[in-house]
């Protein structure tokens, strides 16, 4: 009987960390979809960094484990559900990012039975550390996949910010790092959308 319990409590968790995670889709990020006609929520742009890995995966860096690096797209921005999508050009709310999202990785992933957890909780880490290949590999994603966003919006919100050139190369270098042979595409792009206008 108290194993029955044990494996009931288990799933109980589980379908509470579903449920609690389907909060994502209400955490709206700055990058407009394709067509400009709204801004995306985190959980379509976890998607989309899963995919981009199964896509890119022969651009990877040597020996990349690509299942890990899609799990670790999956749940890199679940903390976003207490802590909000922090603009990466605002440097004043990007000063307590860390302790924010911090707090709720602790509340997050504790949801979950405590394996599963700590299995998680590890993935987000591993990305927010960025030093293993597939956390690399992940965080050039993680900036590609708004640099396109950008690009095919006619500068979306580098317009709406007044963002510059040098600042998005700069936020683009985890690609020229991890991706090195997108790099000369990152350039071509932003020497475009600096002669369109798109970033001063």
């Amino acid at each position: 009987m108290t194993g029955d319990r044990g494996g009931e409590e288990r799933l109980e968790r589980q379908l509470a960390f579903m449920v609690e995670i389907d909060r994502l889709k209400r955490i709206l990020r700055q990058t407009l979809i394709g067509d400009g006609s709204r801004r995306e929520n985190s959980a379509e742009h976890s998607w989309h960094l899963a995919v981009a890995a199964l896509l890119l995966a022969e651009h990877a860096p040597a020996g990349v484990d690509l299942a890990r690096t899609v799990r670790m797209a999956l749940v890199h921005d679940l903390v976003e559900i207490d802590a909000g999508d922090t603009f990466c050009y605002d440097p004043n709310a990007n000063l307590d990012k860390e302790e924010r999202e911090r707090l709720c990785a602790d509340r997050i992933f504790g949801i979950l039975p405590s394996d599963q957890g700590a299995e998680l909780r590890e993935l987000w880490e591993e990305f927010e550390r960025g030093e293993t290949p597939e956390a690399r590999y992940a965080n050039a994603l993680d900036r590609l996949q708004p640099l396109l966003q950008n690009l095919h919006t006619d500068g979306g919100t580098w317009r709406m910010h007044g963002v510059r050139r040098e600042q998005v190369l700069q936020r683009m270098q985890p690609i020229h790092d991890a991706i090195p042979a997108l790099w000369p595409m990152v350039e071509r792009a932003l020497q475009r959308a600096a002669e369109r206008g798109w970033v001063k």
